[in-house]
């Protein structure tokens, strides 16, 4: 059934946010900060993590069966797809498969192009998300005056995946990761020193304790949690508290997620049925 997204409805059931793995905590934070008291679920498919690695036709598939699976297992009012690559991938699948509201994910270009005084920007993303047409669309539309360093840093979601698990994040390689960005910051060829990042995938500001202490100089660190926050109040008319839910719905076995998963306000998680 495809579903209005542009209707703003009283919401009756939680806010239900998808990732592939951990990243969509980031976004559950700035919902806690813009939403103190709205009920939560989160659902992720670690069975298939890391997405950037598949095929667009089966994991779109694989989205649209998942997100479909989750939303039946809680009844919410709203999907929030807190994934970068599942957004590009299933967004109008799951508005026409849904019945309720689907709220996407992209890379913050406009923000970041707002704020940068030098127009030199670093787009940190996952190979998938820098490469997407898409994603140039973006720059494109936004950034048309500004110098992109793009750095794909697919190590960055093992790290962040790592933490959510207890393990303290390498920095090492991280560092490794990161050195095409630094250099962009410290010594660019061509441009005047990036001064604004992208963070371009969720799993990246779960990092950024990190980030800010490895860089060589300040900068503006600009993710997509406030957007996706906004855009929820748009969609719905009231977020229903239900004492704040908290259920959690994974695809694979991830009890070593259980501690990471309290820390933003969500319970054990319980094995999704996957048609």
């Amino acid at each position: 059934m495809k579903q209005d997204s542009d209707a703003k409805r009283a919401m009756k059931g939680p806010v239900l946010i998808f990732d592939s793995g951990v990243g969509g905590l980031s976004v559950a934070q700035s919902l806690r900060q813009h939403y103190p008291d709205a009920a939560m679920c989160y659902a992720c498919d670690n069975a298939w993590l890391p997405y950037g690695l598949r095929e667009d036709a089966a994991l779109t598939e694989r989205i649209v069966a998942v997100c479909q699976a989750a939303v039946d297992a809680c009844q919410p009012s709203v999907l929030v797809v807190a994934c970068n690559t599942a957004s590009t991938l299933a967004l109008e699948h799951l508005r026409q498969q849904l019945a309720i509201p689907v709220v996407g994910t992209v890379p913050a270009i406009k923000p970041a192009a707002a704020i940068s005084q030098t127009r030199h920007i670093g787009l940190l993303a996952t190979r998938a998300t820098v490469a997407r047409p898409y994603t140039q669309r973006l720059i494109d539309s936004f950034a048309s005056d500004c110098a992109i360093t793009r750095v794909a840093a697919d190590a960055l979601v093992v790290e962040a995946e790592a933490y959510l698990a207890g393990i303290t994040p390498n920095t090492e390689r991280m560092q490794a990761a990161l050195a095409p960005l630094w250099q962009a910051v410290t010594t660019p060829v061509e441009h005047a020193k990036l001064d604004t990042v992208v963070l371009g995938c969720t799993h990246f500001p779960l990092l950024k304790p990190w980030l800010e202490q490895l860089a060589p100089a300040p900068l503006h660190w600009i993710d997509s949690g406030d957007a996706i926050a906004r855009r929820v109040a748009q969609v719905v008319d009231e977020l229903s508290s239900d004492h704040h839910d908290g259920r959690c719905y994974t695809t694979a076995p991830a009890a070593n997620l259980t501690a990471g998963l309290a820390r933003y306000g969500f319970k054990a998680p319980q094995l999704l049925n996957v048609r």
